[in-house]
């Protein structure tokens, strides 16, 4: 990492495993899967509620429409009773109550007679007008007759012999009599069950004559029916409007506010009329409301004569449907929160444990390779070392008994003799640094002051330093600073480092050695110096015993140092900048650790 002066720092630490165990496109695979699962599981689970609901309200729309029904058959059943203990026909003024068993359909009969009469006291009263009437309300006949008892509009021709066979002729007479217009219509009814109620104005000034076919007398029974069947059955249940059509598309009873007009032209109307279709549903909306309407035929005495538009309010199935959306939602964030969370901790966890053991890997290598190092020093041991002494005898001997008496061969032959005894002393050297880093390191901790080791160092190293061109600096203070430590080792370890940093140096240049206190009961040492410097590279494997840059010897001197100072309880710290110097700060604990007697 780099420091706020931009220089390289290295601190040890355990090594990280980079390579993740999961890939991250497969851990994210997985919870997409596992996510689209769970919202089209919820997503079907709505859909059948929604069915299962629309399925409950229409079995409520059947009981309805059932009940609809069964009124209106009680409603046609007491009409034809009451029907059949009367016969003739009525005639009473507009102001009269009419009292007869069919009283529902003669107060429909008498409410269309005063329609027409209002009109005809805002306007005057045209044949038109009548025969669309008549059209619209499905009457066989609606005449209308002046205080002198003339025809002066009716919707259609009367035929002038009720009993021919031939097709009716127009009838042309004009002053014609009422009393010769009922006549004949009573003719009409004995022979044609052509029924008809005569309506003379408050003012006597005309009759309104309203006359229906058995067809026409049939819809109108079933429409009064249907009409005080829907007035027996009352609001509440749900239900927003309730419509009910013949046929013909013709009315015959209303309640509410139908979401749209329907007419016979509706692909679905056949369908219900020939039984092809016994119910059917569809979402509408009416206003702000949510509707379900249910579609279904009028069945009465077993025959199919109409159609029942029926329009429930959704309100209820709506609200337990967005609480079973939200219900669901909220379990799938759940889920999904949870599924990611434990993806997480599983790839976290196991990438940890693989990296655990790569890092056991690395230091099972690492001892094997210490422990070979140890085998091949204690080889070289044996097998190089006696060899040396034995020459190193020799030449001294040679020296000693075999000195030419010429001054001339005698100064070649002492330099011979020199070099020979360097080159040994050098060898021994290495054989010694080697020897000394694979063999065990168990440290015997005794408190001393760090000053005492620091100035031995300085004064081992300061004629060579002085020699080399080097100053040496210290700082350390004149308080004691008392740590536990084994000093032999801890005094090689120190030296290698401010050996290293001598031998960073070409020419002149300043090794610096300093000592403190920090916090966290730590003592601070820091070696110095105005050297080469490192690459980041080179930081990084500084401590790497199979790593060296010296052309002489083995490398070890760094290795073990760091080995050295991790027995203590402490770390080494790097900062180093190309060409800019290095220093290396070590860091010791001044309580004694158990675990920092021996490695």
């Amino acid at each position: 990492m780099m420091s706020p002066d931009r220089k390289i720092v290295w601190q040890h630490q355990p090594p990280h495993f980079n390579r993740p165990f999961l890939q991250p496109l497969a851990v994210g695979l997985v919870c997409a899967i596992f996510i689209v699962l769970i919202l089209f599981m919820g997503i079907m689970d709505i859909r059948r509620s929604d069915h299962t609901l629309i399925g409950f309200m229409e079995d409520q729309g059947e009981r309805i429409i059932g009940v609809v029904e069964r009124l209106t058959e009680e409603n046609l059943k007491m009409m034809i009773s009451a029907s059949q203990k009367t016969a003739g026909s009525a005639s009473s003024p507009l102001s009269e109550q009419v009292f007869t068993p069919q009283k529902l359909l003669t107060d429909e009969i008498v409410a269309m007679g005063r329609e027409i009469d209002n009109h005809w006291k805002r306007e005057h009263l045209s044949e038109s007008y009548i025969r669309k009437y008549a059209k619209e309300k499905n009457i066989w006949l609606v005449a209308v007759l002046n205080s002198r008892g003339d025809v002066i509009a009716q919707s259609r021709q009367i035929p002038e012999n009720p009993v021919g066979e031939k097709a009716p002729e127009v009838n042309t007479n004009r002053s014609k009599k009422s009393a010769d217009l009922i006549n004949h219509l009573n003719q009409l009814n004995r022979l044609r069950k052509i029924g008809f109620i005569a309506l003379s104005r408050k003012d006597k000034s005309g009759t309104i004559i309203l006359a229906l076919d058995i067809e026409s007398l049939r819809y109108w029974g079933r429409r009064v029916s249907v009409e005080k069947a829907l007035e027996k059955l009352g609001e509440g249940q749900g239900i927003v409007y309730l419509s009910v059509r013949n046929k013909n598309a013709l009315p015959l009873g209303n309640t509410g506010m139908l979401s749209s007009e329907w007419t016979e032209t509706d692909p679905l109307f056949p369908k219900i009329l020939s039984g092809a279709v016994t119910i059917d549903s569809r979402k509408v909306s009416v206003g702000e409301k949510s509707l379900l309407e249910i579609v279904a035929p009028l069945r009465i005495g077993g025959e199919i004569v109409g159609v029942v538009r029926l329009g429930l309010d959704r309100g209820n199935t709506d609200q337990i449907l967005d609480e079973n959306r939200r219900n669901m939602f909220i379990f799938l964030a759940f889920v999904v929160l949870i599924a990611l969370l434990s993806m997480w901790l599983l790839y976290h966890n196991q990438n940890r444990h693989l990296a655990g053991v790569v890092e056991m890997t690395r230091q099972l290598e690492k001892a094997e390779r210490l422990s070979s190092l140890g085998q091949l020093a204690a080889g070289v041991a044996h097998e190089i070392r006696n060899p040396l002494n034995a020459i190193s005898m020799a030449s001294q001997r040679l020296k000693r008994e075999y000195m030419p008496a010429d001054e001339e061969k005698r100064a070649e032959f002492g330099l011979l003799a020199g070099v020979i005894r360097d080159e040994i002393r050098r060898l021994n050297g290495i054989i010694e640094e080697f020897l000394t880093f694979s063999k065990g390191r168990r440290l015997e901790l005794r408190d001393c002051p760090i000053q005492e080791i620091l100035g031995k160092i300085t004064t081992l190293i300061s004629e060579e330093a002085s020699s080399r061109g080097i100053s040496l600096r210290t700082d350390w203070g004149s308080e004691p600073i008392v740590i536990p430590m084994d000093r032999d080792k801890l005094q090689q370890a120190v030296f290698n480092l401010v050996k290293n940093a001598m031998e960073s140096i070409s020419g002149e240049g300043i090794v610096t050695l300093s000592a403190r206190s920090i916090e966290k009961n730590r003592v601070s040492v820091r070696i110095s110096d105005t050297g080469c410097g490192m690459t980041t590279e080179e930081v990084d494997r500084v401590f790497n015993p199979e790593y060296t840059t010296k052309e002489k010897g083995l490398g070890l001197g760094l290795p073990l140092a760091h080995e050295i100072i991790r027995g203590h309880g402490g770390e080494i710290r790097v900062l180093s900048r190309k060409d800019q110097g290095t220093t290396f700060e070590i860091l010791l604990p001044t309580e004694r650790k158990q675990i920092a007697k021996g490695k």
